[in-house]
């Protein structure tokens, strides 16, 4: 695989974030502005639905019940180093394959954009529900979609790195 240039991945690498980050907030804005709250708009019959709920926990609600200085620790500040020292391993580390660069990158983005609404908004915005009768998900976001993506480029980088045969040396 072709290794991009440093300063031209810093730079998609920063753009990707943003991409993320914007996504998710331009959505978030038109669901709040929109949608009143535990309104359901099916989208594909009653199997994908936009409802609109706020969370103040983390996913899936975790946390919702923890002292609010406790809270603040573990769902605002402890989360914004982790994605401060992520960006930062970004931004050194060389040789990193595309697929794990935009697989931090996505969760970066994700984790930034329900970041920005717990500290802004005291709540993270919830709208996106799908349910296909053996699987069901809890309402979520674009920043939790992002998140997810993430993991998932990052699992796979790790396998293909994992299972890629090692050069015999000269």
């Amino acid at each position: 695989m072709m290794k991009l240039k440093q300063p031209f991945a810093r730079i998609l690498i920063l753009l990707l974030i943003l991409f993320n980050i914007g996504c998710d907030q331009l959505t978030k804005i038109v669901v709040r502005e929109h949608v009143d709250y535990d309104e359901q708009i099916p989208v594909i019959k009653n199997h994908f639905t936009i409802l609109k709920v706020e969370n103040t926990g983390a996913f899936l609600s975790s946390g919702e019940s923890l002292p609010l200085p406790v809270k603040f620790v573990f769902l605002s500040l402890l989360p914004l180093f982790i994605l401060g020292y992520a960006l930062y391993y970004l931004m050194v580390k060389r040789n990193l394959n595309r697929l794990l660069m935009i697989g931090i990158s996505c969760i970066i983005g994700g984790g930034l954009g329900n970041l920005y609404d717990r500290m802004v908004f005291g709540s993270v915005t919830d709208f996106l529900h799908l349910d296909f009768v053996i699987f069901q998900t809890g309402v979520f976001n674009l920043a939790d979609l992002s998140i997810s993506l993430g993991a998932l480029l990052i699992l796979i980088s790790l396998y293909y790195k994992k299972a890629a045969p090692i050069p015999a040396e000269q």
